[in-house]
Parts: C-alpha cells; sequence; structure tokens
C-alpha cells in the first residue's frame, strides 16, 4: 500500500519576480493584519468600554462584528491544534499516560460550556483585571471547548488504527519516533483531522451565542459579535436583525470554508490509502490561484522545505533502539496505579465533603433522574442521525465533486445555532399547545448530527480505493455491500463521530431544553435546563452538581457503549 501520489502542480513557475496575483495576494494579507491590528487595539481597553459592552442591533455593525467573532474561533482553532498535536498524542503513545488522560478527555468533553464559563471567566478577569482582554480570553477559552474535543478524539483515533504493515515499513526503514510522526502518523491522520477540524469551526459557531454573551451570577457580559448580536436579537424579539445574522454567518462560513477548507481537502486527499488512483475533485480556484503567484508560491516551496527538514529530524528513539527500564514493567503499572488511585480517592474525599455541606440527597437523586430523561433524548436523536446521515455521508464520500458542494452547506448548517430557531419552535409550540419535553428535543441534535455526517464522509474518503475495485470485480452488492465492505471500513470514523456527537448533544442540551423568544420561556424537564437556572441563579453548588452528573453519564455512556467499539475496531476493522 501507499499513499496516493502527490500532485505536483505543472504550471509551477520557478521565477521570483512578483506578478499580479503577488499583489493582489499581499493587499488581502494586508488587509487581514489591518483587521487584526484593530480588533487587538479594543481588546486592550478598559472594561466596560462604550463600544465594547454595548451591542447595536444595526446591520452597518454586522461587517465589524463578523471580523471580531471570526478571529476570536481562529485563535481558538489554533489552540485546538496545539492541543490535538500534544495531548492526544500523548495519550496515544504512553499506555500508563492514556488510562489516565482519555477518561479526563471524556470528562472535559462532557463538561458544559457555561460550566467553563462560570470558573474560566473569573481565572482570565483576574490575570487582566479591568481589561476587555480578560473577556476576550474567557470567550476564547469557551469557543475552544467547543472546538477541541473532536479534533483530539479524531487524531487519538488514527494514532491507534495505523496499519500495521505501514508500521513495519517505518521500522525497516529505521525512521526515529519523530520522523514516524511526521511522515507516517499524521499524514494518516490529516483526512479525518481535515474534516474534524471544519466541523470544529461550525460547532464554534453553534456555541457563539453562550460564548460571547452570558451571565455568570450578577456579572453580564456582552463582547461585540455575531453571537451576542443574535442574543440580544432574540432578547428584543427583532426577526429582521436575526435574519441579517444569518446572512452575515453564511458569507463568513463561505468565505472561509472557499479560502481556507476547500484547500486543506484538496490538499488532504492526497493522503488516502490506496494502490489504485480513486475519485477526486479537482483542484479549487483557490490553490489554482496561488500556482499562478510568482513571489508566494517560491515563498510557501521554502517554507514547505523548511517544515519538511524540521520533520526530518533524527530525533526520538529509533526502532532498533534496545529500551532500557529502570525498574520491571508491571512494579512500574503498580507504581502508576496506585498513584491514580490515590489521587482518586483524595478527590473523592473532597467532592464528598463539600457536597455533604451543601447539597441533600434528595436534590442528588432529582439531578440524576433529571440525568435520565437527557438521556434518554440523546440516544433518540443519536439512533435517528446515525439512520439518516451514515447513508448520505458514504455517498458523497464516494463522489469527492458532490462532497465539494455539499462542504459549505454542511458547514452552514452545522453553524446554525440552536439560538436562531427559537422563534419556529417556541411560536409552534405554543400554537399548537405541544409537549416542550418532546419538541424541544431536535434542537439538541441540530448542530451536533452532522459529526456523524463530516466523519463519515472522511472515513469514506480514506477507504481504499483498491478495495472497493475488488468488491466491484467480485461483484458484491446491495446490503452485502454495506455489511462486509464500507460499513466495517468506516466504522472507526463512525465512532468518533458518534462519539463527539454524544458529547456535543449533551452540552447542547443546556441551549436546547430552554428556549425564549422575548418573553416567552419554554422549558423541558432534563439536566440541561437544571444547570442552565442554576447558573443564571448563580447556584455555583447546584452548577457543580449538574456538571458532576452530566460528566457522569456521559462517562458511563462512553465506557459501557463507545470504547468497546473503539476496542472492536482497533482489533478487528483497521487495514492491514
Amino acid at each position: 500500500m501507499r499513499f496516493a501520489a502527490m500532485r505536483v502542480p505543472a504550471n509551477a513557475s520557478i521565477e521570483t519576480k512578483p506578478n499580479l496575483f503577488d499583489f493582489v495576494a499581499i493587499l488581502v494579507m494586508l488587509g487581514l493584519a489591518t483587521a487584526i491590528g484593530s480588533v487587538a487595539r479594543h481588546t486592550l481597553g478598559p472594561l466596560p468600554a462604550p463600544d465594547a459592552s454595548t451591542i447595536h442591533l444595526n446591520a452597518a455593525y454586522l461587517p465589524g462584528y463578523a471580523v471580531r467573532t471570526t478571529l476570536r474561533m481562529f485563535a481558538a482553532l489554533v489552540a485546538s491544534l496545539l492541543f490535538t498535536f500534544t495531548y492526544p498524542v500523548w495519550a496515544a503513545k504512553s499506555r500508563r499516560a492514556g488510562a489516565l488522560l482519555v477518561p479526563i478527555l471524556d470528562i472535559l468533553q462532557s463538561v458544559p460550556i457555561l460550566g467553563f464559563l462560570t470558573f474560566t471567566y473569573v481565572f482570565f478577569m483576574s490575570l487582566f483585571p479591568g481589561r476587555v482582554l480578560g473577556a476576550e480570553l474567557a470567550v476564547i477559552f469557551t469557543i475552544f471547548t467547543s472546538q477541541a474535543w473532536n479534533m483530539a478524539f479524531s487524531m487519538y483515533q488514527s494514532l491507534k488504527t495505523v496499519p500495521a504493515d505501514l508500521e513495519e515499513v517505518s521500522r525497516g526503514f529505521g525512521l526515529s519516533a519523530w520522523q514516524r510522526f511526521w511522515r507516517l502518523e499524521v499524514p494518516y491522520a490529516m483526512p479525518g483531522l481535515v474534516w474534524n477540524t471544519m466541523m470544529s469551526m461550525s460547532g464554534g459557531w453553534f456555541f457563539i451565542v453562550a460564548s460571547e454573551a452570558f451571565s455568570v451570577g450578577n456579572t453580564s457580559v456582552a463582547l461585540p459579535g455575531i453571537g451576542s448580536f443574535i442574543a440580544s436579537a432574540v432578547a428584543h424579539r427583532n426577526i429582521v436583525a436575526v435574519f441579517e445574522a444569518i446572512l452575515t454567518m453564511l458569507v463568513v462560513i463561505l468565505l472561509y470554508d472557499q479560502l481556507l477548507f476547500r484547500p486543506l481537502v484538496a490538499w488532504s486527499a492526497r493522503f488516502r490509502l490506496e494502490t489504485t488512483p480513486g475519485a477526486v475533485a479537482g483542484d479549487p480556484w483557490v490553490l489554482r490561484l496561488l500556482r499562478r503567484t510568482r513571489l508566494l508560491n517560491q515563498t510557501s516551496r521554502l517554507f514547505s522545505d523548511m517544515l519538511t527538514s524540521v520533520g526530518g529530524l533524527p530525533l526520538g528513539r529509533r526502532p532498533s533502539a534496545i529500551k532500557r527500564r529502570l525498574v520491571s514493567r508491571r512494579i512500574g503499572d503498580s507504581l502508576w496505579f496506585s498513584l491514580l488511585g490515590f489521587v482518586a480517592v483524595v478527590a473523592a474525599w473532597q467532592v464528598g465533603i463539600y457536597a455533604y455541606a451543601n447539597l441533600s440527597w434528595p436534590e442528588i437523586g432529582h439531578v440524576m433522574l433529571l440525568g435520565i430523561y437527557t438521556m434518554i433524548r440523546v440516544v433518540t436523536m443519536i439512533l435517528l442521525a446515525t439512520i439518516v446521515w451514515v447513508p448520505i455521508g458514504v455517498w458523497l464520500g464516494l463522489r469527492p465533486v458532490w462532497a465539494a458542494r455539499a462542504q459549505p452547506v454542511a458547514q452552514f448548517m452545522a453553524a446554525f445555532p440552536a439560538n436562531l430557531f427559537y422563534p419556529i419552535f417556541v411560536v409552534a409550540i405554543v400554537h399548537y399547545h405541544l409537549s416542550s419535553n418532546i419538541w424541544l428535543t431536535p434542537l439538541m441534535i441540530l448542530g451536533t448530527q452532522w459529526y456523524i455526517l463530516f466523519n463519515v464522509i472522511a472515513g469514506t474518503a480514506a477507504f481504499p480505493g483498491d478495495l472497493l475495485e475488488a468488491a466491484r470485480n467480485f461483484q458484491i452488492g446491495g446490503w452485502r455491500w454495506w455489511v462486509r465492505v464500507m460499513l466495517p471500513g468506516i466504522f472507526p470514523y463512525y465512532v468518533t463521530g458518534a462519539l463527539t456527537a454524544s458529547g456535543g448533544a449533551w452540552n447542547a442540551a443546556i441551549a436546547s431544553e430552554v428556549a425564549t423568544w422575548g418573553n416567552t420561556t419554554l422549558t423541558a424537564s432534563g439536566l440541561g435546563s437544571y444547570i442552565f437556572q442554576a447558573t443564571a441563579a448563580g447556584a455555583t453548588a447546584k452548577v457543580g452538581l449538574g456538571m458532576v452528573a452530566m460528566a457522569f453519564f456521559v462517562i458511563l455512556f462512553n465506557r459501557l457503549v463507545w470504547r468497546p467499539m473503539y476496542s472492536f475496531a482497533n482489533r478487528r476493522l483497521t487495514f492491514s
């Protein structure tokens, strides 16, 4: 097997004299730098500042709000990428570290967005007291918590499912750990990571309202941005402003899809695992345009060569090196897991003391019952999303041209904040006297079902073309093709998508179990509405209880369902 051959632009120029395309590209970069500088100037101002806390429901302000929101999301995305290339890598490479880091990742994924804000806002504001920068960092960190987890899970899943024959080849070439990571494992993980990065951007949009406009106890913060604009429009029942925000969001998504993600998807297609060329979409117009530049083309080559040299440094242990152990593996495991057990007992003891002083058993029982209600909603929605999006994702993954057409639509739908559907749901439920416990449930899956779609598309796109060709030669079709060929091939990707969709659905429960439109508020019984109401009331103990209960349900579900599926995929459904 080999990775698909890298396509070298046939018209790549070796001239370095700038041309018209260089000037256009440089002009665009200067405009971007100016926008970043303008936003950075506001972040250093005092809090509250007249132009930092007042949200104007005027369309003229939307371009500036869009720039600030987009920059916050990309700042969070950069932090998410740094997290993705460190935390899950350590968890995948070290068995002992993985025993601790993976459960922590489960917990972090299950902690609600409002839960992070409740505690991180105070921390960041204490770093920069009285400055907008503290609130900006709190918001960026909150957006980070809506972006990082699925990217980390995608990297972890890829590192754990690298085909054994490719690992053997890397050992045969004597690659060091550093070289193997950058020359084998990162390219193998890239298709899934690119699609999950797109999903992370959309996930950030989904939670942008809760991030940019929030209340912690008696403190209310609204940083200028599309999210706070939407929150203000919903509070004032201004339907025109809501549609203006939707239109602005659509333009922003189309711009970064065309300028960034479409070229990235085309680039990641180079790393498909196949021995025969599969179907590929044509290069996006941005790549074709950049190749016509001279100065930028040459500069990007120098930068690429520099990165290749860094990735080829002989760092880390080589396969032939003998690993010396100071203590035996069994003794090391015993010490490590004893330490973890001790820390867990101490933490449980402290939590028990706090809970005994601030909570009652009936309160805890009530919260657990609410958690069961929310869990039934999450399971139902994940099953429905699987039935709908797995066949569609496979169809799109096998047709790169159609996948490229559907890509911005899926990103836009995934980015649609649940708050924008409040008018429709609230008016319909009140008008037809429907049950809030049932008809607010779809809001929970609106922003998270796309994790399943994006991962299934990535899995299908990475499916070896020669295996598809073999299935055609053996005339395997219909239901047998799905059960024997495609579903086993995409199963690791589906598990990643369903796991993150499940975690996201739990998180979205806070935005979906309480819907407000003007003075009308509808509430569904569940853990999300409990945390929402406790946060608004500033009841820290109840917020903590709700977060712990949500983390308990998510981890229980992961341990009983998703982890066994991961293990099964690693044992039986990995290409080798």
